[in-house]
């Protein structure tokens, strides 16, 4: 299992940007699959998206379609997460998974996961 750091989120107004970033320590970035899950009070965990070991996989929960961006720098061992024209839909504990297989966006496929990182959409 890797090590994961989140780190990023923040307070933004409706239509801002936020960039979340994950740091992975314990193994090499490109063996895994990785993931951005979120949860807002009272509410399930959800995929927001997920992108395979070399990044030609990627996966997008609807409701962030068009406005978030992951991406991944395996060099660095580094995940990202690029949030624009956030809405207070949006608003969450934002937190960094991985597996060394991409199965579902699913919470119960991805056995490593970050403390998370809080990001507040609100005016």
């Amino acid at each position: 299992q890797l090590q994961l750091v989140e780190s990023g989120g923040g307070l933004v107004q409706p239509g801002g940007s936020l960039r979340l970033s994950c740091v992975a320590s314990g193994g090499p970035l490109y063996a895994y699959s990785m993931g951005w899950f979120r949860q807002a009070p009272g509410n399930k965990r959800e995929g927001a998206a997920c992108i395979s070991s070399t990044g030609s996989f990627t996966y997008y929960q609807e409701s962030v379609k068009g406005r978030f961006t992951i991406s991944r720098d395996n060099d660095n061992n580094t995940l990202y997460l690029q949030m624009t024209n956030l809405k207070p839909e949006d608003t969450g504990v934002y937190y960094c998974v991985a597996a060394v297989v991409l199965g579902g966006c699913t919470p119960g496929s991805f056995p490593s996961w970050g403390q998370g990182t809080q990001v507040t959409v609100s005016s």
